[in-house]
């Protein structure tokens, strides 16, 4: 995979060269100009505030509660973070079921008497309420946190959870296929004004098909992708320490690298700690989501963004051709992805529009 993505970024580099080389002529230089244009407009059409997006009002409590109590107050409200507050009120921490699993549990950390300082998340980044919701989710991007207190007047008024920004991302992948069929049809002017093609039959127009007017997740997906696999008989305790290890929020339940199931961080706090269920007895199949939805490396980005948004899915497992488990992207992962896409796409058309 990263083979292939390393080759396709090498023909894009060359023929993107190629084409700049060869822009003066009439036809394809002005409606390269043209396409730019036209991608400028889209870009700004549709932006939102975050104050527009779908908020959810954040749960806070004092940074003295025990764990125990913060992760009931958590369930209760089925949220899966909550604002930390010091002795004068004000913000200074976050904690999310990321935490709890690979910091609590994990660690095998006595619930009931460890208070939620010891394992938040200080001083936590924040946004405004009037930011555009696409600098918010670059923000997060950037910082990979799923949460982001949003501030209005000084005061949190709200707690954003990246997946309320899939909606932007899609529009985002959108506006880039857009953009994409734009430059593949400014470039084929080019070559027909030049009577031949510009690098072999059709080379720049299918890598420009491939890579930005519907990239797929093996562009994204690196080699050695990190990937947390366990057995349906393991421990949820077994389960946390392994998704310490690799850092991450999500395990694939597989059965001769079939997945089974999927256990989330989240799935731990609702199913685990809020049911009382000991983490080094209970086993992953009694907790577990069963038959997850799946992508394979050949899902367009957008179509597992959509399958995400439209499932209310954090983290969705990617199998290739025979079916194995080669990764988990999440919501992180495939939203940068939306942003950096219709970026290298500005670029490349700026660049040729000039």
């Amino acid at each position: 995979m990263a083979g292939q993505g390393g080759s396709s970024r090498k023909s894009l580099s060359m023929t993107s060269s190629s084409l700049t080389g060869k822009k003066k002529a009439e036809n394809g230089g002005s409606d390269l100009r043209k396409s730019f244009s036209v991608s400028r407009s889209m870009g700004l059409a549709g932006e939102r505030t975050v104050k527009r997006l779908r908020l959810s009002k954040a749960l806070t409590v004092p940074e003295s509660t025990t764990v125990q109590e913060a992760c009931r107050r958590m369930a209760a409200r089925r949220v899966d973070a909550l604002l930390l507050t010091d002795s004068n009120a004000l913000l200074c921490g976050i904690l999310t079921d990321k935490d709890i699993a690979t910091r609590v549990i994990a660690r095998e950390l006595n619930l009931e008497e460890t208070p939620v300082s010891k394992v938040m998340t200080r001083n936590p980044t924040f946004v405004l309420s009037d930011t555009l919701a696409v600098e918010a989710l670059q923000k997060m991007v950037q910082g990979k946190f799923r949460h982001l207190p949003v501030v209005e007047n000084g005061e949190v008024i709200a707690l954003l959870d990246i997946a309320k920004c899939l909606y932007d991302a899609i529009a985002r992948m959108e506006r880039a296929a857009e953009k994409g069929k734009a430059i593949a049809a400014a470039v084929e002017g080019v070559e027909k004004h030049w009577g031949t093609s510009i690098s072999g039959p059709n080379t720049f127009i299918e890598t420009l098909r491939e890579r930005m007017f519907r990239p797929s997740l093996s562009t994204i997906i690196p080699e050695k992708s990190k990937v947390v696999t366990i057995s349906p008989t393991d421990t949820v305790l077994m389960a946390t320490k392994k998704m310490l290890e690799l850092r991450l929020s999500s395990a694939v339940v597989t059965v001769e690298n079939k997945p089974r199931g999927i256990l989330t961080s989240k799935d731990i706090l609702m199913r685990v700690i809020s049911q009382n269920l000991p983490p080094d007895s209970t086993l992953v199949e009694k907790v577990m989501t069963p038959n997850p939805e799946c992508a394979t490396i050949d899902t367009p980005i957008v179509d597992a963004l959509h399958i995400m948004h439209d499932g209310k899915f954090l983290h969705l497992p990617v199998v290739d051709r025979d079916g194995d488990v080669v990764a988990v992207v999440d919501v992180i992962h495939i939203t940068h992805a939306a942003v950096a896409t219709e970026i290298l796409l500005d670029q490349i058309m700026r660049q040729q529009a000039q």
